[in-house]
């Protein structure tokens, strides 16, 4: 197993390998708003007997809560909600910046009027929070705040066109991918797209069948046979099936490296590193080479290949693709037919270049 360094940011990608990784985290300060205005309304909640005021944001599109009301929300203690937001920050799956905000309340504290700010989260971090903590309460509340937020959408309280055309990509990949959705549900893919802009034009020129195949990097370096592996024996899935990345035929594996890496006439067939990697994963995926775990599999040595060829950040440091866009992705292939692999292998090639 090659060593990967990565940087304080970088640390989530990784959830996919079992490497260990130490970085230290850097919190950035909550942007400070005020609750009490009309764009944020006061919208009670109910769940049979419990009931809980939430602030339901008309211009952000979404729904803020404080600790002690996601606390209660879930059942759970506020050390307990604490420790999973803290986490959800330092593993880089959501940004503090962009998912906190801080309101000013004046408390009466014995005989004086103090200002307090206190922090309010929003969907992402409250939705991130109820998967962590497998709350049954967590499922009527997503399903009640999208519900909510369509409302205010619909009669305009909120124009946001880029949010609705989200919303609409959403239902047509689920049409596809719902009978794998065992982990990730409509929310988690709203939230991928939603983050990606530019995924949204991507997905309207997959609809068109218009994706332009980008160029990309020429020059790359093998991911061996021995090193794939290396990385399927270390990961932390194959304790949990006997069968786990067992192939299904001698040789099937080594059989996907050879026609990724082919050449004919001194010219590879794959030229650049991000068609070599998206087809990698392509053919892991719908060749089911193993007896379980292709999936998975084929997500792990596509990051590993991309780590090994110096591609998986950007100059910056910034991930090139998010743990849920490439779920999403993958899931896309799984569903994929056949005659749909040149337009789902340019689809990755252009995630990979946007």
């Amino acid at each position: 197993m090659y060593p990967v360094v990565v940087t304080e940011n970088q640390k989530s990608i990784f959830d996919f390998l079992d490497y260990p990784v130490t970085v230290k985290t850097t919190f950035v300060e909550a942007e400070e708003i005020d609750m009490n205005t009309d764009n944020n309304a006061l919208v009670m909640f109910h769940d049979g007997a419990f009931e809980l005021d939430v602030r339901v944001s008309s211009t952000e599109n979404t729904v803020w809560l404080t600790l002690d009301q996601i606390a209660s929300l879930f059942e759970k203690d506020k050390s307990t909600v604490s420790r999973h937001i803290k986490n959800i920050f330092s593993e880089g799956e959501l940004e503090c910046e962009a998912t906190v905000a801080k309101n000013a309340t004046v408390q009466i504290e014995g005989k004086r009027e103090v200002q307090r700010f206190i922090e309010y989260y929003n969907l992402d971090v409250i939705i991130s929070v109820g998967y962590r903590v497998k709350s049954k309460r967590g499922i009527a509340f997503r399903k009640w705040a999208t519900s909510i937020l369509n409302d205010y959408l619909i009669r305009g309280y909120a124009e946001n066109k880029r949010f609705l055309e989200a919303q609409g990509k959403t239902i047509e990949l689920q049409t596809r991918i719902i009978s794998h959705l065992i982990d990730t549900d409509e929310e988690e893919l709203m939230n991928v797209i939603n983050q990606y802009t530019a995924a949204l034009d991507l997905l309207d020129d997959y609809d068109h069948q218009s994706l332009v195949r980008p160029k990309g990097s020429r020059g790359y370096v093998q991911l061996s046979y021995e090193e794939c592996l290396s990385i399927i024996d270390s990961m932390k899935f194959s304790l949990s099936s006997a069968v786990f990345g067992t192939e299904k035929t001698e040789g099937a594996l080594k059989g996907i490296l050879g026609s990724v890496y082919q050449s004919v006439f001194g010219e590879d067939v794959y030229p650049s590193v991000e068609e070599k990697a998206a087809t990698l994963l392509y053919f892991l995926v719908k060749d089911h080479p193993f007896n379980d775990g292709c999936k998975r599999i084929g997500a792990t040595l596509f990051l590993a290949f991309l780590q090994k060829n110096g591609m998986l950040f950007s100059a910056s440091g910034k991930r090139i693709i998010a743990n849920g866009t490439l779920v999403a992705v993958t899931l896309m292939i799984a569903e994929s037919r056949p005659e749909e692999k040149d337009v789902m292998v340019t689809l990755l090639m252009n995630l990979l270049n946007a």
